[in-house]
């Protein structure tokens, strides 16, 4: 979504497990004014519901683990060389995950080639494997932000604690954003993250 030559900043917005990039991406429709926003797809679909009528998608599973953690990193370089061409200009590049989205940008920030100016870990748990020295390089630049939503059930705010004391083991700067609501998108806290204010 947005005007690519007109664009200040490119987006790119990672969806969480079983969900699918373009029902993700509605939330994002108004707030692409200056911006260039793009929601990619994980790479693996599979059938949600037992008599195959809903598809979404993971962007991982423990099979051949470490050969999906390289494909989804190389797609996401590779996705970003392209937005920066269309834009035609160098502009910052920021990413939000949600969900199993938060582990994807993690683990992207930390082997990939792309830079963040802005991170947003949106209801999800940050990747154990990451050791603190790896997050620092991949992070120590960027406006880091946790959103949690006080009633998620499905993301309890253990993992937000957990996160919070993985960013100080790493020695980052992060701000913590939570609002009223469950596991998902709140489009009040969504226009906030993706402000200019930190």
């Amino acid at each position: 979504m947005g005007n690519a030559r007109s664009a200040a900043e490119i987006w790119v917005v990672l969806h969480g497990y079983g969900q699918l990039a373009r029902f993700f991406i509605r939330p994002f429709v108004g707030l692409e004014t200056g911006r260039f926003i793009a929601a990619p797809e994980a790479l693996s679909r599979f059938y949600t519901d037992e008599a195959h009528t809903r598809v979404g998608a993971t962007w991982m599973t423990r099979e051949d683990r470490e050969h999906e953690m390289a494909d989804q990193v190389e797609y996401l370089d590779h996705l970003v060389q392209r937005l920066l061409a269309e834009c035609g200009k160098p502009v910052p590049v920021n990413v939000l995950g949600f969900s199993q989205g938060v582990a994807t940008a993690c683990r992207w920030a930390v082997r990939g080639k792309t830079t963040f100016a802005k991170a947003v870990l949106w209801s999800g748990t940050m990747p154990p494997e990451l050791k603190p020295d790896e997050l620092k390089r991949a992070f120590g630049k960027t406006e880091l932000t946790l959103v949690h939503g006080t009633s998620d059930a499905v993301t309890k705010e253990d993992v937000l604690l957990r996160n919070q004391q993985t960013m100080r083991e790493s020695a980052l700067k992060q701000r913590t954003i939570q609002f009223a609501g469950g596991h998902q998108l709140d489009r009040i806290t969504l226009v906030r993250v993706m402000g200019t204010e930190f």
